[in-house]
């Protein structure tokens, strides 16, 4: 009888060994959790030092589209710019340069006819890509502003809250983030924030803006405020493919007018015009025919 009574607290000890087994086990795995997301944030921070874009332009370019690029090049100090890109060639090599130059984006300046410019945003490999129809056009030298801004400072990116109403939007809200964000610590960027660069919709085209955040002093007191630095343009979505310069189109704007057709119209409308103004020239001539006085018999007499 004593040996069994001796015998029963070895169940107890069995209790706290699966309890300190749980204790141990829950450890782990939060131990674990922590190691996970500081992996991926050391991964996510990795990519973001990494994030190159490449800007290059297609050759027929003008001076004025060539002023922009490197305006906006001024702005991205991790952008790498490449030689002017044969236009008659396939837009589909410049995921090659993108690979040479370790570039995980790209925006591509594509000018037709000397007077239309696009722009192709892009990502490396897998896409996607967006062609957008660049206009009203202004420059820094056009503008001459009286705000200025450190070169390579890290910009605050605003958006429209309308960005997020509906999918397509979205996905350029995405795009231009990773295009125009300037990495963390990257070596030719500042370690301050000194400009925002607006995004906004109107009549269903982005409307881009550049601004310094400027110290203004209102008696004794400091306020901010923003002061336009350029340079400003007009884009409009053209359409969104699922590759790189390439691949099925996701989306296509059905508002979207060529500005070959705009040219075309407008032509019509001259020709129009012109037409007729020949068919009402003899009834504009038989008018002043009728509105001609009789000669006046009395005019030679003081002759």
């Amino acid at each position: 009888m004593f040996k069994r009574f001796q015998d029963q607290p070895a169940p107890a000890e069995e209790e706290n060994e699966n309890e300190s087994f749980y204790e141990t086990s829950d450890s782990s795995s939060s131990e674990e959790e922590e190691i996970e997301t500081a992996q991926l944030k050391t991964s996510e921070k990795q990519s973001l030092e990494k994030e190159k874009t490449l800007v290059l332009c297609s050759r027929g370019s003008t001076s004025r589209f060539r002023h922009l690029m490197k305006d906006l090049m001024m702005l991205l100090p991790h952008a790498k710019q490449e030689s002017k890109f044969d236009s008659k060639k396939e837009t589909g090599l410049v995921n090659e340069l993108m690979e040479l130059n370790n570039c995980t984006s790209c925006l591509y300046f594509e000018a037709r006819k000397h007077q239309d410019l696009y722009l192709w945003m892009a990502k490396a490999v897998t896409g996607p890509s967006l062609r957008f129809l660049i206009q009203n056009i202004h420059t820094l030298d056009e503008l001459r502003m009286q705000g200025n801004c450190l070169k390579g400072s890290r910009p605050v990116l605003s958006f429209d809250s309308s960005f997020d109403e509906s999918p397509h939007f979205a996905l350029v809200k995405e795009c231009l983030k990773q295009i125009f964000h300037t990495p963390q610590g990257h070596r030719k960027s500042k370690p301050f924030v000194d400009r925002v660069m607006s995004f906004s919709i109107a009549d269903n085209k982005i409307w881009v803006r550049n601004f310094q955040i400027a110290d203004k002093l209102v008696g004794d007191e400091t306020e901010m405020s923003l002061v336009e630095i350029g340079p400003r343009f007009v884009m409009t979505l053209q359409r969104i493919m699922d590759g790189c310069f390439s691949g099925p189109v996701l989306y296509e704007n059905p508002d979207f007018v060529s500005p070959n057709v705009v040219r075309s119209e407008a032509r019509k409308e001259q020709a129009m015009k012109s037409r007729q103004r020949i068919i009402e020239q003899p009834y504009k001539e038989k008018k002043i025919e009728e509105k001609n006085l009789p000669k006046d018999e009395l005019s030679t007499i003081f002759e």
